[in-house]
């Protein structure tokens, strides 16, 4: 498992976002290609593909780590852009 906090790429990702925001961006087939469990190559979908993630670690470490690899093709801005942009010191409007 990867450690908590702002530091860490995943976190405040849930399992689903990445799964989604992969199969969105790949579609079923490629995963099936490049991670290659049968959840993914299968009658594939969010639901069973998350029950056998949430029950194999080896499996959640690779999506894990796909999804790490992927983010700058995701659209997804680096954590530092994330934080550089929220800067508390700065009023809201509401």
């Amino acid at each position: 498992m990867h450690a908590a906090g702002p530091k860490n790429p995943l976190h405040g990702i849930t399992l689903e976002k990445m799964l989604t925001d992969l199969e969105a961006h790949y579609g079923w087939e490629m995963l099936g290609r490049m991670i290659k469990i049968n959840c993914f190559n299968f009658h594939p979908s969010i639901k069973s593909s998350l029950t056998f993630l949430r029950k194999t670690p080896w499996a959640r470490e690779k999506v894990e780590a796909l999804y790490i690899d992927s983010l700058p093709d995701l659209g997804t801005p680096p954590l530092e852009v994330i934080v550089e942009a929220t800067d508390p010191s700065e009023p809201t409007q509401a």
